[in-house]
Protein backbone atom coordinates (compact mmCIF):
# COMPACT_ATOMS: atom_id res chain seq x y z
CA UNK A 1 0.00 0.00 0.00
CA UNK A 2 1.20 3.35 -1.01
CA UNK A 3 1.21 6.13 1.52
CA UNK A 4 1.58 9.83 1.03
CA UNK A 5 3.50 11.47 3.96
CA UNK A 6 3.41 15.59 3.91
CA UNK A 7 5.85 16.54 7.02
CA UNK A 8 8.16 19.60 6.79
CA UNK A 9 10.20 18.39 10.26
CA UNK A 10 13.02 16.35 8.08
CA UNK A 11 14.11 14.33 10.99
CA UNK A 12 10.29 13.15 12.11
CA UNK A 13 9.50 12.57 8.91
CA UNK A 14 12.70 10.61 8.23
CA UNK A 15 11.59 7.93 11.50
CA UNK A 16 7.47 8.07 10.85
CA UNK A 17 9.22 6.54 6.94
CA UNK A 18 11.76 4.11 8.24
CA UNK A 19 8.88 2.48 10.49
CA UNK A 20 6.04 2.59 7.22
CA UNK A 21 8.62 1.01 5.33
CA UNK A 22 9.40 -1.60 8.11
CA UNK A 23 5.54 -2.48 7.88
CA UNK A 24 5.60 -3.10 4.39
CA UNK A 25 4.03 0.42 3.02
CA UNK A 26 5.86 2.38 -0.06
CA UNK A 27 6.08 5.79 1.41
CA UNK A 28 6.19 8.98 -0.80
CA UNK A 29 7.43 12.25 1.16
CA UNK A 30 7.01 15.71 0.43
CA UNK A 31 7.27 19.07 2.83
CA UNK A 32 4.37 21.13 1.15
CA UNK A 33 1.42 22.39 0.41
CA UNK A 34 1.53 22.69 -2.88
CA UNK A 35 3.33 19.61 -3.78
CA UNK A 36 1.60 17.53 -1.77
CA UNK A 37 -2.02 18.59 -3.42
CA UNK A 38 -0.19 18.19 -6.65
CA UNK A 39 1.25 14.98 -5.87
CA UNK A 40 -2.01 13.72 -4.08
CA UNK A 41 -3.36 14.43 -7.77
CA UNK A 42 -0.54 12.82 -9.61
CA UNK A 43 -0.58 9.72 -8.17
CA UNK A 44 -2.61 6.70 -6.56
CA UNK A 45 -2.49 6.50 -2.90
CA UNK A 46 -4.22 4.17 0.21
CA UNK A 47 -3.64 6.84 2.90
CA UNK A 48 -2.30 10.22 3.20
CA UNK A 49 -0.45 11.44 6.62
CA UNK A 50 -0.85 15.24 7.06
CA UNK A 51 1.00 17.88 9.18
CA UNK A 52 -1.31 20.85 9.38
CA UNK A 53 1.86 23.15 9.66
CA UNK A 54 3.36 23.01 6.60
CA UNK A 55 4.83 25.39 4.57
CA UNK A 56 2.88 27.11 1.80
CA UNK A 57 -0.57 25.83 1.64
CA UNK A 58 -1.24 25.01 5.63
CA UNK A 59 -2.70 21.27 5.84
CA UNK A 60 -6.13 21.88 6.70
CA UNK A 61 -6.47 23.90 3.27
CA UNK A 62 -4.93 20.71 1.71
CA UNK A 63 -7.22 18.62 3.15
CA UNK A 64 -10.32 20.81 1.71
CA UNK A 65 -8.31 20.76 -1.64
CA UNK A 66 -8.22 17.14 -1.65
CA UNK A 67 -11.48 16.67 -0.99
CA UNK A 68 -13.44 18.28 -3.41
CA UNK A 69 -12.14 15.90 -6.16
CA UNK A 70 -11.16 12.76 -3.94
CA UNK A 71 -13.38 11.72 -1.11
CA UNK A 72 -12.62 8.02 -0.40
CA UNK A 73 -8.57 8.32 0.54
CA UNK A 74 -8.30 7.94 3.74
CA UNK A 75 -6.19 11.72 5.41
CA UNK A 76 -5.15 11.09 8.98
CA UNK A 77 -3.89 14.81 10.63
CA UNK A 78 -0.35 14.73 12.28
CA UNK A 79 0.12 18.32 14.53
CA UNK A 80 1.73 19.53 17.17
CA UNK A 81 -1.94 21.58 17.22
CA UNK A 82 -3.71 19.95 20.16
CA UNK A 83 -7.09 22.03 20.70
CA UNK A 84 -10.37 21.06 21.00
CA UNK A 85 -11.20 23.60 18.27
CA UNK A 86 -8.41 22.50 15.76
CA UNK A 87 -8.95 18.80 16.20
CA UNK A 88 -12.98 18.83 15.20
CA UNK A 89 -11.71 21.47 12.32
CA UNK A 90 -9.76 18.52 11.12
CA UNK A 91 -12.41 16.17 10.88
CA UNK A 92 -14.96 18.60 9.70
CA UNK A 93 -12.64 18.67 6.49
CA UNK A 94 -13.14 15.21 6.02
CA UNK A 95 -10.06 13.83 8.00
CA UNK A 96 -10.50 10.02 9.04
CA UNK A 97 -8.17 10.69 12.09
CA UNK A 98 -6.25 13.38 14.14
CA UNK A 99 -3.38 12.44 16.16
CA UNK A 100 -1.23 15.05 17.86
CA UNK A 101 2.34 15.39 18.44
CA UNK A 102 4.45 14.01 20.18
CA UNK A 103 3.02 10.11 19.52
CA UNK A 104 3.88 6.93 20.21
CA UNK A 105 4.94 5.46 17.08
CA UNK A 106 3.62 2.18 17.76
CA UNK A 107 -0.01 3.70 18.00
CA UNK A 108 0.10 5.71 15.03
CA UNK A 109 1.21 2.15 12.60
CA UNK A 110 -2.10 0.41 14.60
CA UNK A 111 -4.04 4.09 13.72
CA UNK A 112 -3.25 3.48 10.37
CA UNK A 113 -3.83 -0.17 9.90
CA UNK A 114 -7.27 0.28 11.56
CA UNK A 115 -8.01 3.20 9.20
CA UNK A 116 -7.12 1.52 6.42
CA UNK A 117 -9.00 -1.56 7.20
CA UNK A 118 -12.27 0.13 7.61
CA UNK A 119 -11.28 2.03 4.18
CA UNK A 120 -11.03 -1.22 2.41
CA UNK A 121 -14.55 -3.03 4.05
CA UNK A 122 -16.27 0.34 3.16
CA UNK A 123 -19.00 -0.58 1.04
CA UNK A 124 -19.16 0.96 -2.57
CA UNK A 125 -21.45 3.69 -2.78
CA UNK A 126 -21.51 5.93 -5.55
CA UNK A 127 -20.04 9.09 -5.09
CA UNK A 128 -22.59 10.85 -6.15
CA UNK A 129 -25.49 14.27 -4.95
CA UNK A 130 -28.92 13.60 -5.73
CA UNK A 131 -31.54 16.38 -5.29
CA UNK A 132 -35.37 17.05 -6.99
CA UNK A 133 -35.04 14.75 -9.97
CA UNK A 134 -31.42 15.53 -10.53
CA UNK A 135 -28.02 13.72 -9.37
CA UNK A 136 -24.67 14.27 -10.27
CA UNK A 137 -22.25 11.60 -9.88
CA UNK A 138 -18.33 12.51 -9.02
CA UNK A 139 -16.22 10.46 -9.88
CA UNK A 140 -17.47 9.39 -13.43
CA UNK A 141 -18.06 13.60 -14.24
CA UNK A 142 -21.79 12.89 -15.26
CA UNK A 143 -25.03 14.86 -14.29
CA UNK A 144 -28.88 14.33 -14.96
CA UNK A 145 -30.08 17.35 -16.82
CA UNK A 146 -32.83 18.71 -18.05
CA UNK A 147 -31.28 17.63 -21.32
CA UNK A 148 -30.41 14.17 -20.19
CA UNK A 149 -27.30 13.26 -18.51
CA UNK A 150 -24.64 14.96 -19.97
CA UNK A 151 -20.50 15.17 -19.36
CA UNK A 152 -19.06 17.37 -16.88
CA UNK A 153 -15.76 18.91 -17.49
CA UNK A 154 -13.46 18.85 -14.67
CA UNK A 155 -14.05 22.49 -13.61
CA UNK A 156 -17.95 21.99 -13.82
CA UNK A 157 -17.43 18.79 -11.47
CA UNK A 158 -15.39 20.54 -8.88
CA UNK A 159 -17.34 23.59 -8.88
CA UNK A 160 -21.00 21.66 -8.49
CA UNK A 161 -18.81 19.83 -5.64
CA UNK A 162 -18.23 22.97 -3.89
CA UNK A 163 -21.72 24.40 -4.13
CA UNK A 164 -23.90 21.34 -3.10
CA UNK A 165 -21.56 20.28 -0.53
CA UNK A 166 -22.23 23.56 1.23
CA UNK A 167 -25.63 23.73 0.71
CA UNK A 168 -27.32 26.76 2.27
CA UNK A 169 -24.25 28.64 2.47
CA UNK A 170 -23.15 31.43 0.74
CA UNK A 171 -19.89 30.73 -1.49
CA UNK A 172 -18.15 33.54 -2.15
CA UNK A 173 -16.54 34.08 -5.35
CA UNK A 174 -12.50 34.06 -3.66
CA UNK A 175 -13.47 30.98 -2.24
CA UNK A 176 -14.48 29.55 -5.35
CA UNK A 177 -11.85 30.83 -7.20
CA UNK A 178 -9.11 29.46 -4.86
CA UNK A 179 -11.08 26.09 -4.02
CA UNK A 180 -11.65 25.14 -8.12
CA UNK A 181 -8.75 27.12 -10.12
CA UNK A 182 -6.02 27.18 -7.75
CA UNK A 183 -3.48 29.22 -6.31
CA UNK A 184 -1.58 30.40 -8.99
CA UNK A 185 -4.06 30.89 -12.04
CA UNK A 186 -7.32 32.71 -10.82
CA UNK A 187 -9.61 33.40 -14.28
CA UNK A 188 -12.11 36.88 -13.83
CA UNK A 189 -15.11 36.09 -11.85
CA UNK A 190 -17.03 36.84 -14.98
CA UNK A 191 -16.21 33.30 -15.60
CA UNK A 192 -17.99 31.73 -12.20
CA UNK A 193 -20.92 33.91 -13.66
CA UNK A 194 -20.77 32.03 -16.82
CA UNK A 195 -20.41 28.15 -15.18
CA UNK A 196 -23.02 29.17 -12.66
CA UNK A 197 -25.07 29.77 -15.87
CA UNK A 198 -23.81 26.68 -17.28
CA UNK A 199 -25.22 24.85 -14.36
CA UNK A 200 -29.11 27.12 -14.71
CA UNK A 201 -29.46 25.70 -17.92
CA UNK A 202 -28.85 22.23 -16.98
CA UNK A 203 -31.32 22.35 -13.61
CA UNK A 204 -33.63 25.31 -13.83
CA UNK A 205 -36.94 25.33 -15.43
CA UNK A 206 -36.73 28.71 -15.44
CA UNK A 207 -33.38 30.01 -15.97
CA UNK A 208 -34.17 34.06 -14.43
CA UNK A 209 -35.94 32.79 -11.60
CA UNK A 210 -33.81 29.95 -10.37
CA UNK A 211 -34.64 27.48 -7.90
CA UNK A 212 -31.65 25.59 -6.97
CA UNK A 213 -28.40 28.25 -7.63
CA UNK A 214 -29.19 31.78 -6.08
CA UNK A 215 -26.90 34.75 -6.79
CA UNK A 216 -26.04 36.26 -3.60
CA UNK A 217 -25.32 40.01 -3.77
CA UNK A 218 -21.69 41.35 -3.27
CA UNK A 219 -20.73 37.38 -2.12
CA UNK A 220 -20.88 34.61 -5.09
CA UNK A 221 -23.37 32.16 -5.16
CA UNK A 222 -25.55 29.76 -2.82
CA UNK A 223 -27.11 25.97 -3.64
CA UNK A 224 -30.29 25.17 -2.26
CA UNK A 225 -31.84 21.51 -2.44
CA UNK A 226 -35.50 22.27 -1.61
CA UNK A 227 -37.61 24.56 -4.32
CA UNK A 228 -39.30 25.99 -1.36
CA UNK A 229 -36.09 27.50 -0.29
CA UNK A 230 -35.76 31.14 -2.13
Amino acid sequence: MRILLVEDEAKLAHIIRLNLESEGYEVVEVAEGEIALQTSQEQYFDLILLDVMIPGINGFEVCKQIRLRNTSTPIIFLSARNTTDDRIQGLRLGADDYIVKPFNLEELLLRISIVLKRSQDASDTPDRFTWSSFWVDFSNYKAETLQGVVDLSAKETLLLRLLLENEGKAVSRAEILKAVWGYDVYPTTRTIDNFILQFRRYFEADHKNPKFFHSVRGVGYRFESSETNQ
